[in-house]
């Protein structure tokens, strides 16, 4: 490489490293933090709380989200963006609903097993009115919905599932796969154990898919 060429590579290398280093440092932060607003809502806490955690100084965190509103969006959106990618695996119509809703339940609970923190802190917005976060729900989750349900209704037509209301079974599914998140704690006290175990997850999926598939089922004409 001419000194002219790996003069002007360098910088470019050095800039590359520092927007790396910046975005796995700010996806550290939004880590901690969604920990945090799990336990303690988003009034709460506060960017101290989240920098001692972190290992970092407040003023060293805002530098990185200038405002706890803006360390929140940053935490809902990424827990959106994993939800939702769930929800597009269902608008394919080609598919055969029972595998597709089946591998649907068992993204959801996945989710709830694997960032149960991330489930929690979207629930608390939603719970408490959607105040800081109902425009990008209604935004980004009901065009997704609406794609859903038109998938349904392209099963329903084709005879593959039963005449059903996809809006209210999607939130059936919602509730039932995210409850293993958002109330594990109640679940675990009736079950008198410590925490959910990967068994008690798979559990729930076959008694989940089991009610979603027998609600798409299609009566068989009497013989």
């Amino acid at each position: 490489m001419s000194t002219i060429a790996r003069a002007s590579a360098e910088p470019v290398a050095k800039i590359s490293r520092r927007v790396l280093n910046r975005d796995k440092l700010e996806a550290d932060i939004a880590a901690v933090a969604v920990r945090v607003f799990a336990e303690c809502g988003y009034e709460g806490t506060s960017i101290a709380d989240v920098a001692e955690r972190a290992g970092l100084s407040k003023q060293n965190l805002m530098y990185y989200y200038p405002s706890k509103q803006a360390l929140y969006q940053r935490v809902l959106d990424e827990v959106l963006d994993e939800w939702l990618a769930r929800m597009e695996s269902l608008a394919d119509a080609t598919q055969e609903p029972a595998d597709m809703l089946r591998a649907y339940v068992q993204a959801k609970l996945r989710f709830s097993r694997e960032q149960p923190w991330a489930s929690r802190v979207y629930a608390m917005e939603v719970i408490s009115g959607a105040q800081l976060y109902g425009a990008q729900i209604q935004s980004r989750v009901v065009p997704l919905l609406r794609k859903d349900i038109e998938v349904f209704e392209q099963w329903i037509a084709a005879g593959k599932v039963a005449p059903i209301n996809a809006t209210h079974l999607l939130f059936a599914i919602w509730a039932m796969t995210q409850s293993y998140a958002d109330f594990s704690t109640q679940m675990v006290l009736v079950l008198n154990r410590k925490q959910l175990t990967k068994k008690d997850f798979d559990d729930a999926e076959k008694v989940i898919v089991n009610m979603v598939l027998a609600a798409i089922q299609v009566p068989q004409p009497c013989p």
